[in-house]
């Protein structure tokens, strides 16, 4: 649960590649998420052209970051074939917080820049990308090595939990 405990936001990089066996252990990670009915609503682009990158980071008002990124996944929503639909973004959810916990216990920094639902954030990811018609981009993991330390604030708050 150490990864749990220790996982922050991360905006800066240093200028390092992020080696491609710490990108498939993000991957694994991502895809070991549960999800209804074992759908797996999941596909990822893994990104680390500059350009690509450049373009990202101009998707929303929160994206800037990913233009210094070494790389990002790109989580994308696969829409067919799918047996409830309609919980497709709950899946991605876990599965992009399983990849958020596996960054931070690989020493790597990374963020989850939300994508989905805003229509205006996905249609500029499904053209830096060129995106098929069948999938729907999710979110922008930026990934690298930290530029510094952060610790995570304590969120626990007892006036939140209600036994009954």
């Amino acid at each position: 649960m150490d990864s749990i405990f220790m996982r922050t936001s991360i905006r800066n990089y240093q200028v390092k590649p992020v080696e491609p066996e710490k990108l498939e252990q993000l991957l694994k990670a991502g895809m070991a998420a549960p999800s209804a009915c074992n759908q797996q609503p999941w596909e990822f682009y893994v990104v680390q052209d500059t350009v690509t990158l450049r373009k990202l980071s101009e998707c929303s008002p929160y994206s800037a970051c990913a233009a210094h990124a070494p790389a990002a996944l790109v989580l994308c929503i696969r829409r067919e074939g799918l047996v409830y639909a309609e919980d497709a973004p709950l899946d991605m959810s876990a599965c992009c917080e399983n990849i958020l916990l596996e960054a931070a216990q690989l020493g790597l920094g990374a963020v989850w820049l939300g994508v989905y639902p805003q229509r205006d954030r996905m249609l500029s990811v499904a053209n830096a990308l060129h995106l098929p018609d069948t999938l729907e981009s999710f979110a922008i993991v930026p990934v690298g090595y930290p530029t510094a330390t952060a610790v995570q604030q304590d969120r626990f708050d007892r006036t939140r939990i209600h036994i009954v």
